[in-house]
Formats: C-alpha cells, sequence, structure tokens
C-alpha cells in the first residue's frame, strides 16, 4: 500500500479539511517494569524449557500499520485506526 507524503484530510482541531504530513509509528522499546513483563520473566526464570507451548493456528500474513497525521495549519497530530496491510510505503522517502 503506498500512502504519498502529504495529503488533504479533516484535522479533529482545526475543524476543517487540510493539508496534512504522514508518518509511519515506530514501535518502542517495551517496559521491563510492566506487571506482564515482570510475570513473563518469573516464569521463563530458572532451569528447563520455556513454559508455553507454541500457539496453535496459523501466523496472520499481515502487520498493522500505525499511521500518524501532522496537521500544516496548527501543527497538531492525530493517529487515526490501525491499517492492516502486507507493505506499507511513503511515496518520496
Amino acid at each position: 500500500m503506498k500512502i504519498p507524503r502529504k495529503i488533504k484530510r479533516y484535522c479533529p482541531f482545526c475543524k476543517k479539511h487540510t493539508l496534512h504530513e504522514v508518518d509511519k509509528m515506530k514501535k518502542r522499546k517495551a517496559s521491563e517494569l510492566k506487571r506482564g513483563q515482570r510475570r513473563f520473566r518469573r516464569a521463563t526464570s530458572g532451569y528447563g524449557g520455556f513454559p508455553r507451548p507454541k500457539p496453535e493456528g496459523r501466523e496472520k500474513t499481515s502487520r498493522r500499520v500505525a499511521t500518524r497525521f501532522t496537521c500544516t495549519v496548527c501543527k497538531k497530530m492525530h493517529q487515526p485506526p490501525s491499517i492492516r496491510s502486507k507493505k506499507f510505503e511513503i511515496e518520496g522517502e
């Protein structure tokens, strides 16, 4: 899926259609102090194999791509619901 670098869409802050710059969101580093991560580390510690069996079923063939739109008028960013796509490309990069 190809998306242009600049696209005209509705800005919820200006409350009108303006030109927006498109960015692809990057995944940040997971926090080591979250409850789930602490539980996972405790379960995997010690000796022996991995505590959970391999999940049943097939893997999904596409990924969810999070896009971020920056309004060129008010400079505010908003993020619509993510799109599921195999390939994602911003034109002009």
